[in-house]
């Protein structure tokens, strides 16, 4: 089975072609590839599929087998993938997903893509809560990509124990689906400093959706202009909350890591 590392501000998947078949049981090939002592090492398996609605469709499964709507990071590497292996010739491409049909604008130099702008459709924010973790109190905004996300806001986010509080909010019983949950820090109205905790991965070096689900959180409370770059421990993401047509619109890089061929071991 023929694989391609990919990853977009560090947060990285395993890419299959699944354009003509695909393989049986993807959860738990999601949970394999991903272990990163006895697999490729990824936050998750993403298979590129036919599509009847749009150019073609993603599917996304995060580390630990379950099947997620929507990643942000990973489908600005799908539309590189595609055009990359010249599975279509397209700049702008239609992506189906579960949060969806989203439009990605490729920016080419030299034959290969090197970054995409995302159309992340309409956001869809939620009253404020105030939520109880670990003994402590916090203020959170709910918004959906697509999927959901729980936005809070700390003074300094470099000085939190995220492996300790991060399971707190994604099985809290607010989120009965669970939840991807966002730390900001506001630097200044047009930079946000992020660190997230991804439902099903943990923390990753950074997370496109909840970039959006941020800015989003940000202008509402009046912290944030409608653009402004969001700075994850894997780089950074410019978000525009666009007034015109209310979509948000994410552009960042996309990588290629390495290819290979995974063959199933005894024992796996």
């Amino acid at each position: 089975m023929r694989f391609t590392k990919m990853q977009g501000l560090g947060n990285d998947y395993v890419y299959l072609d699944c354009t003509k078949d695909a393989p049986q049981n993807l959860p738990e090939l999601a949970i394999k590839l991903s272990d990163r002592h006895f697999g490729i090492g990824s936050d998750g398996l993403i298979c590129i599929c036919p599509s009847e609605r749009a150019d073609f469709r993603m599917r996304m499964f995060n580390a630990d087998g379950s099947e997620g709507e929507m990643c942000g990071n990973g489908i600005r590497c799908v539309g590189k993938f595609v055009y990359d292996k010249r599975l279509t010739e397209k700049t702008a491409v239609t992506i189906e997903t579960l949060a969806g049909i989203k439009r990605l604008m490729l920016e080419v130099l030299g034959g290969k893509v090197s970054s995409v702008t995302v159309d992340m459709g309409l956001p869809k924010p939620e009253e404020l809560r105030e939520i109880q973790v670990g003994g402590a109190d916090y203020l959170i905004c709910p918004v959906s990509m697509g999927n959901p996300h729980a936005v809070t806001f700390l003074d300094r986010i470099d000085d939190i124990d995220l492996p300790s509080i991060g399971p707190g909010f994604e099985y809290h019983p607010s989120f009965p689906n669970r939840t991807n949950t966002e730390f900001i820090e506001v630097i200044n109205p047009h930079l946000l400093k992020m660190r997230v905790w991804e439902r099903g991965s943990g923390e990753t070096l950074a997370c496109g959706t909840g970039a959006c689900a941020a800015l989003v959180a940000a202008v509402l409370e009046g912290k944030a202009a409608q653009t402004a770059t969001v700075r994850l421990l894997g780089g950074d993401l410019l978000i525009r909350w666009d007034e015109k047509d209310g979509h948000v619109y994410m552009t960042g890089p996309a990588v290629t890591v390495f290819e290979g061929e995974w063959k199933e071991r005894e024992g796996l």
